[in-house]
């Protein structure tokens, strides 16, 4: 029987709010330096001390329940409708919490010594602790609008932090200058990139609004263990055909923001960001913020059709088909690439893949528990190993100045603590024991052979021996063989190339123990279990009567399967035999073997042109648009409403000539007319002005005369 401890209610909101008041600091002290540093970094190491303090009950094999005090579990929130807002504290929420605080705290003390110096500072504090909290208000929220909301808030900030310097120096830009895949530019400033991230998450996010709106007028609620504990709603959209595409429309969210395919193109260039951006955004937190909705909206849909999951079965297929194929896509293109926070761009990419495809296969195998497990286990790796590399990358790029892999060469004697950290997690990334990517990895290919899904089994072993070839592709190129020439102009410049400053190395250099520790324990301590327990309690808390559910089953234990693990294990040998031959060892040219023509050429240029999806894009969606725009401008703009505006200007000048004309020439013509008749009486009259006292006699008695005569007429009196 698990044991379940009450845990204080604030401590999870503690957990959210700390993140955010953080942010709200940042402005205030703008101009205070160090503190400024001290408090974006102290904020959210309080916050993952919350977060521990909550996950440490769970270490032991207990639940947590959640006491109310200060603010209540659940509060409030649109109360016309009857919406609170409350958060989540089983195992499963609170192991994925955990990763996410602690990796953003090493990853914010990082960003002391890589941002220092930097223009933009404030800014970057702000994003990053506003980031923070978003991610942690998706991870946290116990329903689909407050969880809406963060998932905003995280878009906001990833567009920011994509776009830092949005000046847009040339050396800020990702991807090489010049370089084009069917006459499109392939390479991008920071604010295009941010745009391009920003626009095509949009894009899922419509799809996944839509999709909770259509589940909130069926259910009446956004909340899950409302959803959970009530399936009239999910026979409703089942009647009315609308139980997969709604499903989809949740999803088609995960596909944006977890970057997976078709909306997949955004994240290869969002490396325009800085380095801590890019393991904060596109490796520890909000590239896995698509597996959290899955992995919350999964079960729901699966067990609330218990009597009969297999009308949710096309949903379950189309996640995890999406994730295998998207996994071997974008590994397939990081085989070629040069840019190093690229090629791991597109590594990211590709260990989503895989996460989506456990959470895929949790639908379609006997047991719901092995594919959310293994998902939540491939997560936690990930989100370790591959925040080390990046910000080991972010090392390597300053310490050389220039983010190709070609222009590096032979640090490993140099950058001896960045060269062992970045090889552990390349050895774990590729699945090479005993690191934890070694077990995570296996527990996703475990679940699709137990699924009896070969498909999906082969795509994903396939994908690993790719994987383990592009990392030490990395390695050998990076850490042995020759200086390039560009270390030669860097050196002979007076830049001596060496380590970084410990306040850099030492965050990831824990994670690089971590993801061996985690390997180590792995076995001994049935780690995998131990998760499927967390899992199973998550699956507890939405539905408490789970056992009796016709849906739920548990098979026979697996363990390690030696059968999938060969397999896999020997495509990963492959994959790394012959990097090691090519790259390391160097006995053979991948010039020659590559060729300037043929068959391998061309395979070679298909992927360093992204397999000419994003050019497709170009083609289809950005050109089009701005070619109507250029056409509307023209046409409409300048050639209809500005000669209309010019027309009316005209007319306007032609009204006021007339004015004009009408005010010279009658109405101040009329006025001179009068004057000039005024000043010529004036001046006739003034001749009677003479003088003469005689004359004025004679004028007046001719005046009586011509008064009297005619006041006789006018009496009627003959005169005559």
């Amino acid at each position: 029987m698990t044991l379940t401890v009450a845990e204080p209610s604030i401590y999870v909101w503690l957990v959210i709010i700390l993140p955010y008041a953080g942010a709200l600091l940042i402005p205030l002290l703008a101009r205070a330096g160090r503190i400024r540093d001290s408090v974006a970094v102290g904020f959210s190491l309080f916050s993952a001390l919350f977060d521990l303090l909550l996950l440490l009950p769970v270490l032991q094999g207990q639940t947590v329940s959640l006491q109310d005090s200060v603010i209540p579990a659940s509060v409030p929130w649109i109360s016309a409708l009857g919406i609170n807002v409350g958060v989540l504290s089983d195992p499963y929420t609170l192991i994925i919490s955990n990763v996410v605080a602690w990796v953003s705290f090493l990853i914010m003390v990082y960003s002391v010594s890589y941002m220092r110096g930097d223009g933009g500072i404030n800014r970057y504090w702000f994003f990053m602790n506003f980031f923070i909290g978003n991610m942690q208000l998706i991870v946290l929220s116990n329903n689909l609008l407050s969880l809406f909301v963060g998932w905003e808030g995280v878009g906001l900030c990833s567009y920011a932090l994509i776009g830092h310097y949005y000046k847009d120096e040339t050396k800020t830009w990702v991807g090489t200058p010049g370089t084009r895949a069917l006459g499109e530019e392939q390479a991008y400033p920071p604010s295009h990139a941010g745009m391009k991230a920003f626009v095509m998450t949009r894009i899922g996010d419509m799809a996944m609004l839509i999709g909770i709106l259509i589940l909130f007028i069926y259910s009446g609620t956004f909340d899950f263990k409302q959803l959970a504990q009530s399936s009239g709603w999910a026979t409703r959209l089942s009647q009315s055909g609308l139980l997969v595409p709604v499903a989809l429309l949740i999803f088609g969210g995960s596909i944006g923001k977890s970057a997976q395919f078709p909306l997949h193109e955004w994240l290869p260039d969002a490396m325009a960001g800085p380095a801590p951006v890019s393991a904060l955004i596109h490796a520890a937190t909000m590239v896995k913020a698509g597996v959290v909705l899955v992995a919350r909206i999964g079960p729901i849909f699966y067990f609330a059709l218990s009597a009969n999951p297999s009308l949710i079965q096309p949903f379950f297929q189309t996640v995890a088909w999406i994730g295998a194929f998207t996994a071997i896509l974008a590994a397939s293109q990081a085989l070629v690439g040069f840019e190093l926070k690229k090629i791991l761009a597109y590594s990211t990419v590709s260990q989503i893949g895989y996460m989506m495809m456990a959470l895929g296969l949790a639908g379609l195998s006997t047991d719901f528990t092995m594919g959310l497990s293994a998902g939540l286990y491939h997560l936690m790796s990930h989100a370790i190993f591959k925040a080390c590399l990046f910000m080991a990358a972010g090392a390597l790029i300053h310490a050389t100045e220039s983010k190709y892999i070609n222009e590096m060469g032979a640090l490993r004697n140099r950058m001896k603590v960045t060269f062992a950290a970045f090889l552990i997690a390349a050895a774990s990334l590729s699945g090479i024991p005993p690191f934890s990517g070694f077990w995570s990895k296996d527990a996703v290919l475990s679940a699709a052979w137990a699924a009896g899904q070969t498909g999906l089994f082969a795509v994903g072993a396939i994908t690993a021996g790719l994987t383990a070839f592009y990392s030490f592709r990395m390695v050998g190129i990076v850490f042995f063989g020759g200086k390039s020439h560009r270390l030669d102009e860097v050196e002979r410049e007076g830049h001596a190339v060496r380590e970084s400053s410990p306040l850099m190395w030492v965050p990831y250099a824990i994670l690089a123990g971590a993801t061996v520790l985690i390997g180590i324990i792995a076995l001994p301590l049935n780690l995998e279990g131990s998760l499927a327990w967390a899992s199973n309690s998550y699956l507890v808390s939405l539905f408490p009567n789970l056992g009796s559910l016709p849906a739920y089953s548990v098979a026979a234990p697996q363990g390690f399967d030696l059968v999938s693990a060969g397999i896999a294990g020997g495509f990963v040998a492959l994959g790394f035999a012959a990097a090691y031959v090519i790259y390391i060892g160097q006995r053979a040219s991948p010039t020659r073997f590559v060729g300037a023509t043929g068959l391998m050429h061309g395979l070679y240029t298909f992927l360093e042109n992204r397999w000419y999806i994003n050019a497709i894009y170009y083609k289809v969606f950005v050109d089009p648009a701005i070619s109507g725009s250029n056409w509307l401008l023209a046409h409409v703009e300048l050639g209809g409403l500005f000669r209309v505006n010019n027309a009316g200007v005209y007319l306007g000048i032609a009204f006021s000539s007339a004015g004009n004309w009408l005010d010279t020439r009658v109405v101040d013509g009329a006025a001179n007319a009068f004057s000039t008749a005024g000043q010529s009486f004036s001046r006739s009259t003034r001749k009677i002005q003479t003088g003469v006292i005689e004359n004025y006699i004679l004028f007046f008695a001719v005046g009586i005369a011509v008064l009297i005569i005619l006041l006789l007429w006018a009496s009627g009196v003959t005169l005559l």
